[in-house]
């Protein structure tokens, strides 16, 4: 799926939300549609959303989204629980951990997504709707776009929403934000300029690819310019304090490394708008912070918070059989997931030249033993995944053929020759029985001496520079112990092969510096999944972000960054679906990362007080979003002395 560039500085929000962020067809809506600046052949389309190929599902002034309850009752409080520490309200700086869902509070000018991660809308695919913006207006060829705030946009110390603010948050961005973003976004976009009090125009950079422009500039967030100059805050800095906001929640208050509460606002500004309706429902949304997770899973039983989404298959397997859940208090409900699975694995990091052997990564996944991981750790529970587009029409299959053969040869010799006639690399297959599958291992060990790595005395692997293979994999204290018995087990087939491998178990705010300076030779970490094109896929695979966080790996391929720039560049959506599973194809070749377990269902378990629609939409399960508290169920739950 496409997702333009991400100002924030940890990529926590993108392993936590599975949206599409835009990208899909070119909006006409029910807008002007007339010759205007620019070319004279060009025409000026006004639409009151934006995707990128055709029309928009939800007409103007549409009533609400189709899965939403629109009489959902507003009230009552949902809390949850996050892991690990945080000393800072600013998610937009590389410095300091920032708390769980520190975004929340800020709109963009299309909506892009629900304020805590869920997909808004959440049954279409790549479509934005006009948000702190009641409509844009750009020439077909997509030069230019020029957007129109709603009057009635304010924040939430009632200062009303300015094209000035909007302008100002753009440059604040090039100023103070991320390099790497702030790099990206400058050579797309030249110009930022406020037209009068509610209409600006962006100026693109000619002879790029128009994907990902209108809607970087669109899903960006709104900040307060007052705010910022009153203060003398920085954006690249750590801090407490938060600007005001225009979304429909409000920071309430915080302890730090305990809890973090956001606050429904009475006076949010976008009540009446048809987007809203059956949605926001929560007064209260509370996030309670524990030092790892087996804490938090026991403050769950006893209802210290009282909504769960589950990670841990070993405690949904056989966890749940406390008297909260026997007496019908707690539900647990799987709930389909229609997008492809997250890329979560070990990744390698390919800064360490002993790394950079793509024989040595082959040789390093084969010690992980998927089938006996699942049955003995994960209860059966688990499907493997190995692509980036897994079960998807872009997942690319078998040897290359027809247009992805084509776009592959012209590619020359940035593409390997076995690329052209191998089959698509797919995850290899273990024994279950025993941890150690001897076939792998011996075939492991094959390619590592191929690579010149070879065992020598005390049964250690080493270079012909007598070098020994150590391989240092860091993980957080505040994981699961599944998780951590999972690296582990593969830490000792590592072993078994001669390799120095050593676990390092460390408190989460050393862990996150470590990740955000790519110090370690592996990590558990994750990518994204794409179902479409966009320069946030730049962002995350290509070589300008190679020492970025959104890039764990370090990868730099110069085929991987051309393949991208097709898939951009496509004028038609079979030939943008043709360079995706290309780039599916070879990233899976790169072995970039050693691809772990996923399941085509998402675990929640909760204390009964909650409700959903009874049909849920396709692309996300909106929990936060347009779930609802039932009233009456925690009445009686209270009176049954279940909850406080």
């Amino acid at each position: 799926m496409t997702r333009p560039l991400s100002p924030l500085a940890s990529n926590s929000a993108l392993t936590l939300t599975r949206r599409g962020l835009m990208g899909g067809a070119a909006a006409l809506g029910a807008g002007l549609i007339m010759p205007r600046r620019g070319r004279a052949q060009d025409t000026l389309i006004r639409a009151h959303g934006y995707s990128y190929y055709g029309n928009l599902s939800y007409p103007q002034g549409f009533d609400h989204f189709s899965y939403v309850n629109i009489d959902a009752p507003k009230g009552g409080e949902i809390s949850e629980y996050a892991s690990g520490t945080f000393d800072s309200m600013n998610p937009y700086s590389r410095r300091g951990r920032a708390g769980r869902y520190s975004w929340a509070l800020y709109e963009s000018l299309l909506e892009t997504g629900g304020p805590f991660g869920d997909a808004a809308p959440a049954d279409v695919y790549d479509e934005a709707y006009g948000l702190l913006a009641e409509g844009l207006e750009y020439p077909q060829g997509k030069e230019w776009v020029v957007f129109f705030l709603r009057p009635e946009a304010r924040f939430s110390d009632g200062a009303p929403v300015t094209a000035e603010d909007v302008v100002f948050t753009h440059n604040l961005f090039l100023e103070q934000g991320l390099p790497s973003y702030a790099e990206a976004v400058r050579q797309r976009v030249i110009n930022a300029e406020v037209i009068d009090e509610r209409t600006l125009r962006y100026e693109f950079a000619p002879e790029i690819s128009r994907r990902s422009l209108i809607d970087q500039v669109g899903g960006t967030p709104v900040f307060s310019k007052r705010w910022f100059d009153e203060t003398g805050a920085r954006l690249d800095e750590p801090r407490m304090e938060t600007s005001p906001g225009s979304g429909p929640y409000v920071l309430e208050g915080f302890e730090v490394n305990r809890r973090i509460t956001f606050r429904r606002n009475p006076d949010y500004w976008g009540w009446h708008l048809g987007q809203n309706k059956g949605r926001h429902n929560f007064d209260r949304i509370r996030v309670e912070y524990f030092s790892d997770d087996a804490a938090a899973f026991e403050a769950f039983k006893t209802g210290e918070y009282t909504f769960r989404a589950e990670g841990n298959s070993r405690q949904w397997a056989i966890g749940y059989d406390f008297p909260a859940v026997d007496r019908g208090w707690v539900k647990r409900e799987e709930i389909p997931d229609g997008t492809p699975p997250t890329p979560t694995g070990f990744v390698f990091n390919l800064n360490r030249p002993f790394l950079q052997d793509r024989r040595v990564r082959e040789a390093l996944s084969l010690a992980y033993n998927f089938e006996w991981t699942n049955q003995q750790l994960q209860y059966g529970l688990m499907s493997q995944r190995y692509s980036y587009t897994q079960g998807s029409p872009l997942e690319a299959t078998g040897v290359p053929e027809g247009a992805e053969l084509a776009l592959l040869q012209s590619l020359g010799d940035l593409v390997p020759p076995e690329l052209l006639t191998d089959e698509a690399v797919t995850a290899h297959t273990s024994s279950a029985d025993q941890l150690i599958d001897r076939r792998n291992m011996r075939r492991a060990n094959r390619l590592l001496e191929e690579a010149g790595w070879t065992v020598g005395d005390q049964g250690l692997r080493r270079n012909a520079e007598g070098q020994r293979m150590v391989i240092q994999f860091p993980y957080s204290t505040s994981g699961s112990a599944t998780a951590e018995a999972i690296i582990e087990s593969f830490l000792d087939n590592l072993r078994t092969l001669g390799i120095d491998a050593q676990g390092q178990r460390i408190d989460p705010a050393q862990y996150t510096e470590r990740a955000r300076n790519h110090d370690y030779d592996m990590v558990l970490d994750g990518y994204i999944a794409f179902l479409d094109t966009g320069t946030g896929l730049h962002q995350r695979f290509g070589s300008e972000a190679a020492d970025d966080v959104f890039n764990p790996a370090g990868l730099r391929s110069p085929l991987v960054d051309r393949i991208i720039d097709i898939s951009l560049m496509a004028e038609a959506p079979e030939d943008r679906d043709t360079a995706l599973r290309a780039l599916d194809r070879v990233l899976r070749w790169e072995r970039i990362m050693v691809p772990l377990w996923y399941s085509a269902n998402q675990w929640f378990a909760y204390w009964d007080i909650y409700r959903h629609p009874e049909e849920t939409p396709r692309y996300s399960a909106g929990v936060l979003d347009w779930w609802w508290y039932d009233a009456e169920r925690a009445a009686e739950l209270r009176a049954a002395g279940a909850l406080r």
